[in-house]
């Protein structure tokens, strides 16, 4: 059975088990999402569509992930004006894996597991915030601090010698090699020889998606020729 949803402004042809990314959703991982906006259900020659909605039909999903899109840049100049106007956007995209497709009023039977895997966690995490609560602001900032994802110091070794020119490599501005630079990525060498673990590293820790670092590193393998 297959359904045609909408949401975001736009439209998808789904089945079960089937894994999209989409404009952003509110939820967390693990988080069951349901769609009403079904445009259209049919299995095989057997096809109802909507006007503009199928009644009762309902397709639910299960979030698997929350995370950006790659960077798209606007840069608009006007001739002879001296006006130029650069802009960076990164979308927020939401990754589901579509559960049910139900029709008929029928209700959602799935239930996201890694909800109860998260509850124990959830009521201890309410057990260390109680006392915490009574204890003095000093106290209760120096608890929090441990829970700080990005690692103390650079997340790389800079090597010795000069330093290349990384805004030379497109995409990459003065903010964003000054960002690489202070966490230790100073050469295209670098750039080229990193690795897919050192790719997710940048993409948690960095305001860098997986997409432009690979993207880069396209570009520096080809300087290191």
């Amino acid at each position: 059975m297959f359904a045609v949803i909408k949401t975001g402004g736009k439209q998808y042809r789904v089945a079960a088990d089937d894994v999209l990314t989409l404009e952003k959703l509110d939820g967390d991982a693990g988080e069951m999402v349901q769609f009403s906006d079904v445009l259209m259900v049919g299995s095989d020659a057997d096809v109802t569509i909507g006007s503009p909605l199928v009644d009762g039909a309902l397709v639910t999903a299960e979030v698997v992930t929350q995370g950006r899109g790659r960077k798209v840049i606007a840069f608009k100049k006007r001739r002879r004006q001296n006006s130029r106007r650069k802009k960076g956007h990164r979308q927020y995209l939401t990754t589901v894996r579509i559960s049910e497709i139900l029709t008929g009023g029928a209700k959602p039977s799935k239930k996201p597991a890694a909800k109860k895997a998260a509850a124990p966690k959830a009521e201890a995490a309410k057990a260390d915030a109680a006392p915490a609560a009574k204890a003095p602001k000093a106290e209760a900032k120096a608890a929090e601090a441990p829970k700080a994802a990005a690692p103390e110091g650079p997340l790389f070794a800079a090597p010795k010698g000069e330093a290349d020119k990384l805004t030379d490599i497109k995409g990459i501005g003065p903010v964003a090699e000054k960002q690489l630079n202070e966490q230790g990525i100073t050469t295209f060498a670098q750039i080229a020889a990193l690795t897919a673990a050192d790719i997710e590293k940048i993409d948690e820790y960095m305001p860098f998606s997986a997409a432009q670092i690979e993207d880069w590193q396209a570009q520096a393998k080809e300087r290191v020729k």
